[in-house]
């Protein structure tokens, strides 16, 4: 496919020089960005998009979410954590099958076009159908195998490696999908079972991804099952390595920040879920930062957040850190975008290919139309985006040089049916 994006009022280069272009064209051949210019192209392509009076950057990456759980959206919200995993989401989640997942899925990932995500990583069960969901709607995607010592929805305890074992084998080559061993968190994965986690990893030589101090309660119950915190529960078991990207670190240590600094270990902030769930904690970005811990942003999974809008996610993570540290200055819109473009990337290892858009990398990249009353005027468009934009204001989303979404018409995943059959499974799950 070929496609050339016109008149692009503001390009968002998100480069190592953070490069804003004006008035410019990017042709896109097959999958990947042949040419940015200033200087009108001309050339035969296939699709033209004019994009006057809008912003064209870098898809966004949502760095930990579950996707299947917008299901859940709105089931069990304003409850205490506990009640609700007890009482409203376990209970539900022991009913899922494949139909449910892949509604679920197509949900979550219709959610995500629309709102200008094209790269998410992803944990949950039945992976293989989230597989191919994902292939269908067209996203790139780094999809965790759940590990947890009582079983999964989809698998009794014994049949969990094996399974995944075969998972990695069958989507390890895999182009826009690439497989990641999951172990849930260390107060679900005894020290056996996150063993084997990362022994599958090396086997493979893919990404870890777990559930890392979200709460205090976790770090109590680890540590009295463990007489470690979980963060040295990973290090002890060799976890805490530069494969691993850990959800949350709500209730991290300073000390905690440098180890993960030293072992090379990465970080998903979430904090509209810990905020809505009121874990009393999230992630210490400043201290992050300034120990060059790679960092990205996610949502977490639509049953507590309840959305998978990343642009909700960006202004959160800055208004929080200003409220919290009372400086305005500590967290700027700038350093937020990179949290969801370049530095997600580089979380997944991928930032030599996506994350920004420069002539030779792939064509991940979506289009803000700007024509709203609460975009303009356009003063500094970093921070409109941050702090201004909403989700429906994505115009576009391309993801490896193909148009997912354009002007709110969809070209991998019909509407109307994945409305309606989300529906009905989520009605059909949570049903007494």
């Amino acid at each position: 496919m070929s496609i050339l994006i016109k008149n692009a009022s503001i390009v968002l280069t998100q480069n190592s020089k953070r490069e804003k272009l004006k008035n410019s064209c990017i042709y896109i051949e097959d999958n990947l960005i042949s040419e940015i210019s200033e200087k009108p192209v001309s050339t035969e392509v296939e699709y033209v998009i004019d994009a006057r009076g809008m912003i064209v950057l870098p898809g966004l990456i949502n760095l930990h979410t579950h996707v299947p759980m917008t299901l859940l959206r709105g089931y069990g919200d304003d409850m205490i954590l506990e009640d609700w995993l007890n009482n409203r989401i376990w209970p539900v989640e022991a009913k899922l099958d494949k139909e449910s997942i892949s509604a679920g899925t197509k949900l979550g990932l219709l959610e995500m076009i629309r709102s200008g995500t094209t790269c998410f990583l992803d944990m949950y069960f039945f992976e293989d159908v989230i597989v191919e969901v994902t292939k269908e709607a067209g996203l790139r995607a780094f999809l965790g195998f759940s590990l947890l010592d009582f079983g999964t929805p989809e698998y009794r305890y014994e049949e969990l490696f094996p399974a995944c074992e075969n998972f990695l084998k069958k989507w390890k080559n895999s182009d826009l999908i690439k497989p990641v061993v999951a172990p849930h968190a260390t107060y679900t994965c005894s020290a056996e079972t996150l063993q084997k986690s990362l022994d599958l990893a090396e086997k493979f030589d893919v990404l870890l991804h777990t559930h890392c101090s979200e709460t205090r309660n976790e770090i109590y119950s680890v540590m009295e099952k463990t007489g470690l915190r979980p963060v040295d529960v990973l290090k002890k078991h060799g976890l805490l390595c530069e494969r691993t990207i850990l959800a949350h670190c709500g209730w991290i240590t300073k000390n905690e920040v440098s180890e993960i600094s030293r072992a090379g270990a990465k970080v998903a902030h979430c904090p509209v879920s810990n905020m809505k769930l009121a874990t009393g904690g999230f992630a210490p970005l400043p201290e992050m930062l300034k120990e060059n811990v790679a960092v990205g942003l996610g949502t977490d999974g639509a049953a507590s957040n309840n959305t998978l809008d990343m642009f909700e996610t960006m202004k959160f993570t800055a208004l929080l850190h200003k409220h919290h540290r009372w400086d305005p200055c500590v967290l700027p819109a700038q350093t937020v975008l990179d949290l969801a473009t370049i530095s997600g990337a580089r979380c997944l290892g991928i930032d030599d290919k996506i994350g920004s858009i420069e002539e030779g990398k792939t064509a991940d990249i979506i289009i803000v139309n700007l024509r709203k009353p609460w975009l303009t005027p356009v003063h500094d468009p970093v921070s409109l985006l941050v702090y201004s934009a909403r989700c429906s204001d994505v115009y576009a989303t391309i993801v490896d040089g193909k148009i997912l979404m354009l002007d709110n018409t969809f070209y991998t995943l019909d509407y109307n049916s994945t409305l309606r059959e989300a529906q009905m499974q989520a009605y059909n799950l949570t049903k007494s």
